[in-house]
């Protein structure tokens, strides 16, 4: 616990684990961590044999070994145990950066046709410095940009913040945040039908959720009961 429990430690396992190698990658992962803070949580990795550092060229990578391999599944549990039992996401949940960075690293490159495709994602509900998204596929990989690349669009997405990232945690379908107005597609209408299958979801979006309706149920039912109870004292 020593080790693992210090803030953020967990966070910068599971970047590596889904395949960030370099410094700025990581730290694109956990945006809210301070690069100074980042480092250090990465030497103290190195230092307990959990990550090994590498010097490639005038660039350094970062891989786990086979003990921070051995953590993997000790994460993803943790993960499908906060997407099952952890559901209420307050405001400061929500992250524009996050959320694009992990949305770009989980495209479905098969089902995207070939050559160049570009994605744009505009969050009507947070402010312009973060508001305006650009994803780029293209046969040399995925890219996501902040600023406007100036390449033809296939399909914008204008959406709230909120509604994207229930749908990228399974909490919500495609079809679902359509209805609600709380998204919308615009583009080619091939595209439109297609991006659902373009953007995969969260690898942990298919976790099952608990049953809350009967729980809610008892707790009304109690409360009625203690009303009955209290107004007949």
């Amino acid at each position: 616990m020593e080790l693992l429990d210090e803030r953020w430690t967990l966070l910068v396992v599971r970047e590596l684990m889904m395949g960030s190698r370099h410094f700025n990658a990581v730290r694109r992962g956990v945006p809210r961590m301070s690069p100074a803070l980042l480092s250090k949580r990465l030497h103290t990795l190195i230092r307990a044999g959990v990550v090994e550092r590498y010097r490639e060229g005038n660039r350094v990578t970062y891989h786990l070994t086979p003990a921070g391999r051995e953590l993997e599944p000790i994460v993803e549990a943790i993960g499908r145990w906060g997407t099952r039992w952890i559901s209420e996401l307050g405001d400061g949940d929500l992250d524009p950066h996050l959320l694009m960075w992990d949305v770009h690293r989980n495209i479905d490159l098969e089902a995207v046709p070939d050559g160049r495709t570009t994605l744009q994602f505009r969050f009507t509900d947070i402010d312009p410095g973060a508001r305006d998204w650009w994803i780029v596929v293209g046969n040399d990989g995925v890219d996501v940009c902040h600023d406007d690349p100036g390449f033809p669009v296939q399909v914008a997405v204008e959406t709230t913040l909120r509604a994207l990232t229930l749908v990228w945690r399974g909490d919500l379908s495609w079809a679902g945040a359509l209805r609600s107005g709380d998204m919308v597609l615009r583009g080619e209408p091939a595209a439109r039908r297609a991006l659902p299958r373009w953007l995969k979801l969260s690898p942990l979006a298919s976790t099952p959720r608990p049953a809350l309706k009967p729980v809610e149920h008892q707790r009304s039912s109690l409360h009625g009961s203690t009303s009955r109870h209290s107004r007949a004292g």
